[in-house]
């Protein structure tokens, strides 16, 4: 058979994608076409930005890390290219870009900002060299996907080791900060971090176990890394910041304590990117753009993200390790809610969930757990039966667990700790009774 025009191909992957958008589902499959048929499809549409691309990685964050630090970067007048639904396999990013080129095959992006996840990031690298890095954590999750952790680790110091320009580190966590070392003569190393008060809220996975991990690269005299966005104390919204150096004040509108330590990152990085002379005074007069900004951003698509449902909120948290999870339980009092926690073990969500034995669930006592559901439903429910959590009711079928979950509520605010493919089955039946925002 003849071989297909590269602009037929694509006209061909956007028509996939239309179809699998129509049907409410798909998001990544038009890329497994175009992957099949042109495999360097990505790197050449994203080899025409002007300002290259940026790649955000880790275990934990992404997501959100990844709507801050576009949204922020919008707001300096950037045409910013993402893979906005969070698929951050290579295929998501050519769904996405399916969708952002003109049937005429013009892209129009000043740059990319793109989630990646940790082991299809080390494949990315290969075809296109990223000018920009942010590497977030190394968790155990997924461990039957990853196998041990260290594993995770020598994934990222492959993006580390292929960005060109900056790589912006989590001074806190002892692998990523050891990734220092991987980065290649020329390209600078950058941070973000925690002030010494606010480290014990944050544990990395060496801190959760007690394990010995790599040390942090620290300078001669043994004092850590200046960041170039250190958080230093929160309440509710409000944040505080160190900015190179200097005392700022910002607004965090997203549920969850992880969430600011996310904006440090992605302020970083933002300041990083539009930052053409780190001592320029224009690009110091941007920071308190930036930091006005952040008031505005959102939650990304399951990630705290609250849908109105018969006048009540339904609040959609995503866990998938033990940091995650614990860190969700710690941002809200369990009594003011009706809870309902959904556990899947698909391909997405990781096969193994022994992790949920790392997870304290002692604070769900005193309010209990409405319902347990997802294809690992009884496994979650005797761990926390063995926290002492009642659990008033097991569904397994998801769409029969949100009904009752929502009728039990009685006008209670809900909110659902569910895993990935779960959070999306459940977005899917949210939509026969409320209004659900399009990802």
């Amino acid at each position: 058979m003849e071989r297909m025009s590269r602009p037929l191909v694509r006209l061909l992957g956007q028509g996939v994608r239309a179809a699998t958008k129509l049907r409410g589902g798909g998001s990544a499959f038009p890329g497994l076409v175009m992957e099949k048929l042109h495999p360097g499809f990505v790197s050449e549409q994203l080899a025409r930005l002007p300002h290259g691309v940026v790649v955000v990685s880790g275990t934990n964050g992404k997501t959100t890390t990844t709507k801050m630090a576009v949204q922020l970067l919008e707001s300096q007048g950037l045409k910013v290219f993402t893979n906005r639904t969070g698929s951050n396999f290579v295929r998501g990013v050519a769904a996405a870009l399916l969708q952002e080129i003109s049937l005429t095959g013009r892209f129009d992006a000043d740059i990319a900002v793109l989630e990646l996840d940790e082991a299809h990031a080390v494949h990315f690298v290969k075809e296109v060299q990223p000018r920009f890095a942010l590497l977030l954590n190394v968790m155990r999750d997924q461990l039957d996907r990853f196998g041990e952790i260290d594993t995770t680790r020598r994934m990222l110091s492959k993006v580390a080791a292929a960005t060109t320009e900056a790589v912006i580190l989590n001074r806190e966590d002892p692998r990523i900060a050891s990734l220092a070392e991987d980065v290649r003569p020329g390209t600078e190393v950058l941070w973000y971090g925690l002030s010494p008060q606010l480290r014990p809220m944050f544990p990395s996975d060496d801190d959760m176990r007690g394990a010995d991990g790599p040390a942090a690269p620290t300078p001669e005299g043994g004092s850590a890394p200046e960041a170039v966005v250190e958080l230093t104390d929160f309440k509710a919204t409000d944040v505080d910041f160190l900015v190179r150096g200097k005392p700022e004040k910002a607004k965090v509108h997203l549920y969850g304590v992880y969430n600011v330590y996310n904006a440090a990152a992605a302020l970083a990085l933002s300041m990083t990117v539009t930052d053409d002379g780190r001592d320029a005074p224009a690009a110091q007069a941007g920071i308190p753009s930036l930091l006005g900004e952040l008031s505005a951003v959102t939650p990304a698509f399951g990630r705290g993200e609250t849908i109105t449902v018969d006048g009540a909120p339904l609040q959609l948290l995503l866990v998938k390790n033990p940091a995650g999870f614990r860190l969700s339980l710690a941002s809200a009092r369990p009594e003011a809610y009706a809870t309902m926690i959904a556990i899947n073990d698909e391909y997405a969500d990781g096969r193994d969930v022994s992790w949920l034995w790392d997870v304290e669930f002692e604070s769900l006592r005193s309010g209990g757990v409405d319902l347990v559901t997802g294809t690992r439903a009884w496994d979650m429910a005797l761990r926390l039966d063995y926290d002492q959590v009642p659990v008033r009711d097991v569904e397994p079928e998801l769409t029969e667990a949100l009904r009752k979950f929502i009728a039990s509520a009685e006008g209670r605010p809900m909110r659902v700790f569910c895993t990935y493919t779960a959070m999306l089955a459940l977005r899917r039946a949210l939509r026969s009774v409320a209004v659900v925002p399009e990802i």
